[in-house]
């Protein structure tokens, strides 16, 4: 069922309004979340890397 560009921006309008838009208080802690668990997760697979590395090290004796 085709609906005609009017009609089209009418639920458009409709459909936006019922979404719930994060303050910005919202946004930052959750952006601040985000570049810690990122930082985290380096971390974490930075030293994983480098044990590995140790111990492949001493097995082959490089």
């Amino acid at each position: 069922m085709a609906t005609n560009p009017v009609q089209f921006i009418q639920q458009v309008r409709s459909e936006v309004g019922k979404v719930h838009w994060p303050t910005r208080r919202e946004v930052m802690l959750t952006t601040v979340m985000v570049f810690i668990m990122a930082t985290l997760t380096a971390t974490f697979f930075f030293l994983i890397d480098k044990i590995i590395q140790l111990g492949l090290g001493a097995v082959l004796g490089v």
